[in-house]
């Protein structure tokens, strides 16, 4: 019943900012890790930015300087604050949550495009 839910995605040109936003619904377990992918052909996920309980975070090199994932404990959510953009950041952006005795989540993912 646990379902990850994102907003936020958009179109936008290069340089501009998107600030992606994923909640956690339907359960009352911890969370644990938390992230952010960019889904590519078929199932591939591409780790865009991934963070622990405790809030160190991780980032792809490309994204590294533009991007800074969040996460707010209280409220379930995670964010992706993406500065900076270029065409290359285009796709489909997916957030992760791993959910203590229910495991991995996957939301259905937020459409960012960026072009001029």
């Amino acid at each position: 019943q646990a379902q990850l839910v994102e907003s936020g995605g958009g179109l936008v040109q290069p340089g501009g900012s998107l600030r992606l936003s994923c909640v956690v619904s339907g359960t009352s377990n911890d969370i644990n890790h938390m992230g952010w992918y960019l889904q590519g052909p078929g199932n591939q996920r591409d780790v865009v930015a991934r963070i622990s309980t405790d809030g160190r975070s991780a980032y792809a090199g490309s994204v590294k300087g533009r991007f800074t994932i969040s996460r707010d404990n209280a409220k379930n959510t995670v964010d992706l604050q993406m500065n900076d953009l270029k065409p290359e950041d285009t796709g489909v952006y997916v957030c992760y949550a791993n959910v203590a005795r229910v495991g991995d989540l996957w939301g259905q993912g937020t459409q960012v495009t960026v072009s001029s």
